[in-house]
Protein backbone atom coordinates (compact mmCIF):
# COMPACT_ATOMS: atom_id res chain seq x y z
CA UNK A 1 0.00 0.00 0.00
CA UNK A 2 2.89 2.05 0.56
CA UNK A 3 3.55 2.09 -3.05
CA UNK A 4 0.60 4.21 -4.16
CA UNK A 5 -0.44 7.62 -3.19
CA UNK A 6 -3.51 8.95 -1.83
CA UNK A 7 -4.87 9.85 -5.36
CA UNK A 8 -3.12 7.24 -6.97
CA UNK A 9 -4.92 4.78 -4.85
CA UNK A 10 -8.34 7.26 -5.16
CA UNK A 11 -8.01 6.82 -9.13
CA UNK A 12 -7.31 2.99 -9.06
CA UNK A 13 -10.57 2.60 -6.75
CA UNK A 14 -12.40 4.78 -9.35
CA UNK A 15 -11.75 2.92 -12.10
CA UNK A 16 -12.60 -0.69 -10.93
CA UNK A 17 -15.64 0.92 -9.79
CA UNK A 18 -16.51 2.20 -13.06
CA UNK A 19 -15.87 -1.28 -14.45
CA UNK A 20 -18.31 -2.93 -12.41
CA UNK A 21 -20.89 0.18 -13.27
CA UNK A 22 -19.93 -1.03 -16.74
CA UNK A 23 -21.01 -4.53 -16.16
CA UNK A 24 -23.90 -3.96 -14.59
CA UNK A 25 -25.32 -1.27 -17.22
CA UNK A 26 -24.42 -4.16 -19.91
CA UNK A 27 -25.96 -7.16 -17.82
CA UNK A 28 -28.13 -6.25 -15.82
CA UNK A 29 -30.16 -3.17 -17.18
CA UNK A 30 -29.15 -4.48 -20.74
CA UNK A 31 -28.01 -1.22 -22.05
CA UNK A 32 -25.09 -1.98 -24.34
CA UNK A 33 -24.55 1.25 -25.75
CA UNK A 34 -24.15 3.23 -22.41
CA UNK A 35 -22.19 -0.08 -20.93
CA UNK A 36 -19.14 0.13 -23.92
CA UNK A 37 -19.29 4.01 -23.58
CA UNK A 38 -18.80 3.84 -19.51
CA UNK A 39 -16.26 0.86 -20.28
CA UNK A 40 -13.94 2.63 -21.96
CA UNK A 41 -12.70 5.32 -19.51
CA UNK A 42 -11.11 3.24 -16.85
CA UNK A 43 -8.52 2.35 -19.73
CA UNK A 44 -8.18 6.18 -20.32
CA UNK A 45 -7.70 6.52 -17.19
CA UNK A 46 -5.16 3.99 -16.50
CA UNK A 47 -3.08 5.68 -19.22
CA UNK A 48 -3.23 9.19 -18.24
CA UNK A 49 -1.98 7.64 -14.66
CA UNK A 50 0.79 5.65 -16.40
CA UNK A 51 1.15 8.88 -18.25
CA UNK A 52 1.74 11.44 -15.50
CA UNK A 53 3.93 8.76 -13.53
CA UNK A 54 6.46 8.31 -16.02
CA UNK A 55 6.42 12.14 -16.54
CA UNK A 56 6.91 12.58 -13.01
CA UNK A 57 10.08 10.30 -12.57
CA UNK A 58 11.60 12.20 -15.16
Amino acid sequence: MNKFSKIEFAILTMIVAIIFISEYYYIILKDHDRAIFIGLWPPTMVGLLIYFNLKKNN
